[in-house]
């Protein structure tokens, strides 16, 4: 296998910004699709089987091979089925807290991967990149006011602490998937990488509601948007981070996908039409600047 060219940190990030955005964009699509009688199995099973077959049809009309070493094969696989955890789990937490503090709990992930990363013997991060993490959850926990007008965390977690557990597990089931792409698939094809895992995926969600008889398809044409759209923008956002995760000139530059919090919870001022206030404002502010201080770092 060739080794990818790298692109440049500033550019790399600016890219993950956009699919963080993409991302941020699914979420908020899955909760009109959940609202609206879709549950979480079928949205996972439409979403990565949507997701898969259409990138069969592109890898078909672009004559790209599709034969693989076994070996190779049965990695993707397994990534395919860590990738169904996590999908599971993400959606299960969005089902049961607000989008925007689902992601908060989910957006750890990035730190998980850069410590999986160094404790594998990939790469150690920069000591900014140490600094820059943390700092980036602080701004997270002021942008989606984590502490609320009842006082703290604590206080609620009766309500949420199921829907942050779920969180937690696919920010563990997503840092594996990344630190296994990265060890197993790195030269392999982005779109070829995604259809596999994205099958796989698909397949083992789809055995699960067609066993336990839990498929539910949308009650109205809200619900069929809702779906149509986590469909498309999650197989873009998913096919462009795996597309571009060879080319990252440090495995901890994926700390930038914490931008999606944000940027849900801008998609929510703007489509839920839910306010902003000051503080969360600021926390927002925090987030880019350890995105900007990360980018800039020298490594």
């Amino acid at each position: 296998m060739t080794q990818p060219k790298l692109f440049s940190r500033p550019f790399g990030i600016s890219l993950l910004l956009v699919i963080a955005v993409v991302f941020g964009s699914n979420h908020i699509a899955a909760r009109i699709a959940f609202d609206h009688g879709v549950n979480v199995v079928s949205a996972v099973a439409i979403r990565s089987g949507g997701t898969a077959l259409a990138l069969l049809a592109l890898l078909t009309a672009l004559r790209v091979p599709l034969r693989l070493p076994a070996p190779t094969l049965g990695r993707a696989v397994i990534i395919g089925l860590v990738l169904a955890v996590q999908s599971y789990c993400l959606y299960s937490s969005v089902a049961r807290l607000p989008v925007a503090l689902a992601l908060l709990a989910f957006n750890i992930y990035p730190m998980l991967f850069a410590l999986m990363s160094w404790a594998a013997g990939m790469e150690r991060p920069a000591p900014r990149t140490l600094i820059a993490m943390p700092v980036a959850l602080v701004g997270l926990a002021l942008a989606l006011d984590v502490a609320g007008k009842s006082g703290g965390l604590a206080a609620r977690w009766g309500e949420i602490g199921a829907g942050v557990g779920f969180a937690v597990a696919a920010a563990l089931a997503f840092a594996l998937v990344l630190l296994l792409s990265a060890r197993w698939l790195k030269g392999m094809d982005g779109r070829l990488r995604s259809c596999l895992t994205m099958g796989t995926c698909g397949a083992a969600v789809a055995a699960v509601a067609a066993a336990s008889g839990t498929f539910a398809l949308p009650g109205d044409g809200m619900g069929w948007l809702g779906l149509a759209l986590l469909t498309l923008l999650y197989g873009s956002a998913i096919t462009a981070l795996f597309m571009l995760q060879p080319h990252l000139s440090a495995a901890s530059d994926v700390v930038a996908l914490n931008f999606e919090p944000v940027a849900v919870l801008i998609l929510g001022w703007a489509i839920l039409d839910q306010g902003i206030a000051p503080l969360q404002i600021a926390g927002a502010l925090i987030v880019i600047g350890a995105i900007v201080a990360l980018g800039t770092a020298r490594r």
